[in-house]
């Protein structure tokens, strides 16, 4: 069964969440701050993490950073009682698969859950590889390489560069990326996808390499990319 560990200080809030994941099929453990947390997850096994920012005694942000210092590949789903876009880019620097503002419907968060479990754990009955010039993905192992250099991608991210890949040359609209990776059907204000795609960028992009382009007000291309070109 799915475990899904529930860390935020506020009591009212953890037994929501308890109970709708619980009602829902996962099975829960809870904590009350990063530190608790992180001492749980030595114990037991989470397929995935919803994460409060504002806590005491070690917040979500260090969490999240001393976590991914041995765990790169554990989902973690951020909560947000701020509006400041800079919080919410810095959870996903710090390598946050997704997050949500409170105060949230429960609708959401199952299904932002759904969508980055589907996109961690999917899996195929023959190995997948797509490629554009020289950036080769093989789906079913999670790997990716540039130049036969390996590069370290988180779930997501992982995921955007895949659907980027399957329509490579080819323009893929912003609420198609925002429906194929992170389960977004309806009109959204959201800022993830180009937080995601800049650090995308950062680990693709080399030089004079760049496949990742952007139609403005429309959404992204990956081309295929040659040598002098």
């Amino acid at each position: 069964m799915t475990t899904i560990l529930i860390v935020d200080d506020e009591p009212g809030v953890r037994d929501l969440l308890r109970d709708a994941m619980e009602i829902a099929g996962y099975q829960t453990e809870v904590a009350t701050n990063g530190a608790e947390a992180l001492d749980l997850l030595r114990r037991h096994h989470a397929d995935l993490c919803i994460v409060d920012i504002n806590m005491p005694t070690m917040d979500g942000f260090e969490f999240l950073a001393k976590l991914r210092e041995h765990d790169t590949q554990t989902p973690v789903l951020m909560l947000s009682a701020r509006d400041s876009p800079v919080d919410v880019a810095k959870g996903l620097r710090f390598g946050a698969d997704d997050y949500v503002r409170k105060p949230f419907s429960l609708e959401e968060i199952l299904l932002r859950i759904s969508a980055i479990l589907r996109r961690s754990n999917a899996e195929a009955a023959d190995d997948l590889v797509l490629s554009a010039g020289p950036i080769v993905m093989n789906v079913d192992t999670h790997e990716i390489s540039v130049n036969d250099e390996p590069v370290t991608l988180s779930a997501t991210e992982f995921r955007l560069l895949e659907v980027l890949l399957e329509r490579k040359d080819r323009l893929v609209t912003r609420e198609l990326l925002l429906r194929e990776v992170w389960n977004i059907d309806f009109d959204s204000e959201t800022s993830v996808l180009d937080t995601y795609i800049s650090y995308l960028r950062r680990k693709i992009h080399s030089g004079d390499f760049a496949p990742i382009t952007t139609v403005r007000g429309v959404g992204f291309k990956l081309v295929t990319w040659t040598a002098g070109k």
